[in-house]
C-alpha cells in the first residue's frame, strides 16, 4: 500500500523539523508532504532550507482547507492512502502502520487513532466535547465512534479522490458522521498521542467551544435534512 502522510502545520516552526526528520530517518516507507498553511512564522523557510516536500499556501484557509490541498496531492500522485498527521508532534509514526493494517484487514475506508478503544475517557472540561461529539454520531447513525476529535485519520483511495475531486469540505467530524450514514465502513483503532511540546495550539478555548458547536448543529442538521429528503 503507497501510503502519503499529510502534515498540516500553521506555525509550527518550533515542531517541524522534529515531526519530519521522524518520518524521514525511522518511516522511510512513507512519503509526506508538509502543507504550509500561510504561517507567519518561519515554517515554510525551514521547510524550503531542508529540502522537505512542501506544499506552501499563500493564505490561511483552517486545518480543512489544508488537509483537503493534502489530499487533493495524494489524489493527482496516485496514492492508495492518506493519513493526517499533526504537524505539532503528539502523533506518533509507529500508529501509521497499525491504521493501514486495520483498513486492509477490515476493507475500511477511513480509520481513525483513537485515544478512547480500550482507555477511559478523563471526566474534564476538555473531554465534554469530545463525549457531547460521540453521543450525537452515535443517536445519528448507530455507530458509537470513541474519539470524533482525533486529528489521525487514514482515508483510502477512493474516500481521498472525493475529498480531493468531489467534497466542498475537509474531514472533520461532520463529515465523517455523513459518510458513516452513506454506508462507509469506518473502523477505530487505539493509539497513544504526546502532548505538544514546543509552541501553542491553534484551538484555544473559544475556539474549542466554537469548533464543538458548529460540529454538533452540522452533524444534527445534516443527518435531519437527510433523513427528511428520504
Amino acid at each position: 500500500m503507497k501510503i502519503l502522510v499529510i502534515i498540516p502545520a500553521y506555525n509550527e516552526a518550533l515542531n517541524i523539523e522534529r515531526v519530519v526528520e521522524n518520518l524521514i530517518h525511522n518511516y522511510p516507507q512513507y512519503d509526506y508532504v508538509i502543507v504550509n498553511d500561510g504561517s507567519k512564522d518561519s515554517t515554510a523557510d525551514i521547510c524550503r532550507k531542508n529540502g522537505y516536500n512542501l506544499l506552501d499556501l499563500p493564505i490561511n484557509l483552517g486545518l480543512s482547507g489544508a488537509v483537503q490541498a493534502g489530499m487533493r496531492y495524494a489524489a493527482r500522485m496516485g496514492y492508495d492512502a492518506a493519513v493526517q498527521f499533526d504537524g505539532d508532534g503528539q502523533h506518533k509514526a509507529e500508529y501509521i502502520g497499525v491504521l493501514a493494517k486495520e483498513m486492509s484487514v477490515n476493507s475500511a475506508k477511513i480509520v481513525i487513532g483513537s485515544r478512547f478503544v480500550t482507555e477511559k475517557k478523563a471526566k474534564s472540561l476538555r473531554m465534554l466535547g469530545n463525549t457531547i461529539l460521540s453521543f450525537i454520531i452515535k443517536v445519528t447513525t448507530g455507530y458509537r465512534m470513541t474519539d470524533p476529535t482525533s486529528g489521525m485519520r487514514m482515508f483510502d483511495k477512493e474516500i481521498v479522490n472525493e475529498f480531493a475531486m468531489d467534497m466542498n469540505y475537509g474531514p472533520e467530524p461532520d463529515t465523517v458522521s455523513y459518510l458513516i450514514k452513506q454506508g462507509i465502513t469506518v473502523k477505530e483503532v487505539q493509539v497513544e498521542m504526546d502532548e505538544r511540546i514546543a509552541g501553542e495550539s491553534y484551538l484555544n478555548l473559544v475556539r474549542s467551544v466554537k469548533y464543538m458547536v458548529l460540529m454538533s448543529f452540522s452533524i444534527l442538521f445534516v443527518q435531519w435534512f437527510r433523513k427528511g429528503r428520504h
